[in-house]
């Protein structure tokens, strides 16, 4: 049988494909842009013969009903790897929790937690080209890893997804059933930076070197450095999340990959977030390569690049150097990602470094995000022993390899001035630091 009558026999209606699914079943689903909106949006219709569904989600992107209708509770439960706005929203209903991980284990702790297997797989791919092979387009995070371990694969054709190069490949033959769903791309708007973070964007930049490799994270301030290094030469890219602009230093030059030690001549990343503009950018683009996250994220493959700067941003950052990234106190509020993964694994690269960068201040000016510790609950996403460069608005503060005392100035250094005596104080007042 040729591979345009197997994709034929395997392909079926999204209802038939969701009723594949059984109660008591584990439920894994390709994450971000790659997700399937058709199967996700008819697994609420099924709510009345499914019962303890345990589904696998990270930063999931459409706003689907077996999530947020609490009619779902004792038929899905969410078990999120990054939550997201709707996931913040609906943990307080108890039918969503966080899979503690750092992104390069992300899968392979989820599955060692399950004897290795999941029951059903949902993801996307384009449609197969003339020998049957599929390009499993904008993620391979955990994709290839979940599909591997799955009892049933299923993939949602979509004509819309680019095809990406690299690891993305997978053959009909490797799939259970498919559907087809040609809908347009869950997209990620880019947002203006504000002037708070072109400002922390200017004192990031001045750290960037010539030849540099670069890891950028998500949101305002990753976005805002762009700008400033259009006249870069040489740099390279080694990053979990391809974003918009990397497309922007691509185009004006500054991006050639030809100082990298690792994927020399190419971009290399293990998922695509953002407007079509990227999408376009990564379909069939020979210096874009797809690796899966278990190999983009290993802080000891990151650390093979030289020079390579990690770029991450945080909700609070204490004296003593820990970083907290993923919750506000004891409230969960995203993830780790793979914050932990590139800020260790920069350092260990040849003139490397482990930037987090983030505002001086929350809630429009009422609370320093610069603190004598973090606050009570808090999760710890980076430790003290990891720290390396933590930067704001007003300033660059190089903690590695400091006491107490001296980290406590530098952070003091660049708090909010309505802040910097309150910060001295409360330090000496806890005894972190009796005197300056």
């Amino acid at each position: 049988m040729n591979s345009q009558e197997l994709y034929k026999q395997k392909l079926i209606s999204i209802s038939e494909a969701v009723g594949k699914l059984q109660s008591h079943q584990s439920l894994g689903i390709a994450m971000a842009a790659s997700e399937p909106q058709g199967l996700l949006s008819e697994l609420s219709n099924h709510r009345e013969r499914l019962e303890d569904i345990s589904v696998w989600v990270s930063l999931p992107m459409g706003t689907y009903e077996f999530i947020t209708n609490e009619n779902m509770d004792g038929h899905f439960f969410i078990e999120n790897w990054f939550y997201g706005s709707v996931d913040r929203k609906m943990h307080s209903q108890g039918r969503e929790s966080y899979i503690p991980n750092n992104l390069h284990q992300a899968a392979t702790r989820k599955l060692y937690a399950t004897q290795g297997k999941v029951n059903v797989f949902f993801g996307t791919a384009t449609p197969p080209d003339a020998r049957g092979y599929m390009s499993l387009s904008l993620g391979l995070v955990i994709e290839k890893q979940l599909i591997k371990a799955a009892d049933i694969v299923i993939l949602e054709i979509n004509e819309n997804l680019p095809w990406t190069l690299g690891d993305t490949q997978v053959h009909i033959s490797e799939v259970d059933f498919v559907v087809e769903n040609h809908v347009p791309l869950l997209e990620l708007p880019v947002v203006p930076p504000t002037d708070v973070e072109e400002k922390i964007g200017g004192y990031i930049a001045s750290l960037i070197e010539d030849g540099s490799t670069l890891q950028l994270g998500i949101g305002g301030i990753p976005n805002a450095i762009t700008p400033f290094l259009m006249d870069r030469k040489d740099l390279g890219i080694h990053t979990e999340m391809f974003t918009d602009g990397m497309v922007d230093l691509y185009n004006s030059g500054a991006i050639t990959n030809r100082k990298k030690t690792l994927w020399n001549g190419k971009m290399v990343g293990a998922f695509a977030l953002g407007t079509q503009k990227l999408y376009d950018f990564v379909n069939n683009n020979l210096c874009v390569e797809f690796q899966q996250g278990f190999v983009t994220n290993d802080p000891y493959v990151i650390g093979k690049n030289h020079r390579m700067i990690s770029i991450n941003t945080a909700l609070q950052v204490d004296v003593f150097g820990q970083v907290c990234s993923q919750s506000i106190g004891h409230r969960h509020f995203s993830g780790t990602g793979g914050q932990l993964d590139t800020h260790r694994g920069a350092q260990l690269s040849e003139h490397g470094r482990g930037i987090i960068a983030l505002r001086s201040t929350a809630k429009k000016g009422e609370i320093s995000t610069l603190v004598p510790t973090l606050s009570s609950g808090a999760e710890v996403t980076i430790t003290s022993q990891d720290i390396d460069t933590i930067i704001t608005e007003y300033g660059i503060a190089d903690l590695k390899g400091l006491c107490i005392r001296d980290r406590a100035k530098a952070l003091i250094s660049i708090a909010h001035p309505d802040f910097r005596e309150q910060m001295k104080e409360e330090v000496m007042r806890l005894g972190i630091v009796p005197h300056f």
